[in-house]
């Protein structure tokens, strides 16, 4: 949610971001958002010193995934979208619990759901929340919306020879370290279960359309044939 702006939240990338997923919800795609707190806090670094307790810290970046749902909300209701936010933490001020079929029944009746503070337990990434949730809502695929055009061999950054990976098996991304996708727990539970990961850049405009109508953008994660 951070955007371009100095604060942590950006108001006109809230409005890109709404108006990207507004064009989604016309091709008829149901759409889950499991949005991440990084632009406020990350419990792994927040505790990362010793100086927090990893629990702690933890949850302050669950808390943290709920202020960014309650500003995307808002930004998708002005953009006329229908949206339900669903949290695994009970707030029943500012977001329904988290109940599987509760949640898919706003998805049949064409709303966007947000779903906030990951799976509401400590020493579980974001990105393990965003496959278990896939799991639950029957999901298609994971997509993973970044900064970044895809996936590469290495840090691009630091080898500009680096290739640009179209394709990723599961197990290669599990065991090559250079490999940086998801965590280990989220990319297993998609093997498990046949489900691919897509990154892809975000904040070019139309990606999120152009991965959604089958368009080879970005890297997949898939069983390789």
């Amino acid at each position: 949610m951070k955007g371009q702006s100095d604060s942590f939240i950006d108001p006109d990338f809230l409005e890109y971001l709404a108006q990207e997923i507004a064009e989604a919800v016309k091709m008829g795609v149901e759409v889950a958002i499991v949005p991440g707190g990084g632009n406020i806090i990350r419990g792994a670094t927040a505790s990362s010193d010793g100086k927090m307790d990893r629990a702690s810290a933890d949850y302050m970046g669950m808390l943290a995934t709920v202020i960014n749902a309650v500003a995307l909300q808002d930004s998708l209701e002005r953009n006329g979208l229908p949206t339900r936010m669903l949290s695994a933490i009970s707030m029943r001020e500012v977001a329904e619990p988290f109940i599987r079929r509760r949640a898919i029944r706003h998805l049949e009746k064409g709303r966007v759901i947000i779903l906030a503070a990951g799976t509401g337990l400590p020493f579980v990434t974001t990105d393990t929340g965003a496959a278990l949730r896939s799991l639950e809502l029957n999901c298609d695929a994971v997509l993973k919306a970044t900064k970044v055009d895809g996936v590469y061999s290495e840090d691009p950054v630091k080898n500009p020879q680096a290739k640009k990976l179209d394709v990723v098996d599961y197990q290669e991304a599990l065991v090559d370290e250079k490999i940086n996708i998801m965590d280990a727990s989220a990319i297993s539970l998609c093997k498990d279960n046949g489900i691919n990961i897509i990154v892809f850049d975000l904040l070019k405009k139309g990606n999120l359309q152009r991965v959604l109508a089958g368009e080879n953008i970005g890297t997949t994660v898939t069983k390789k044939v």
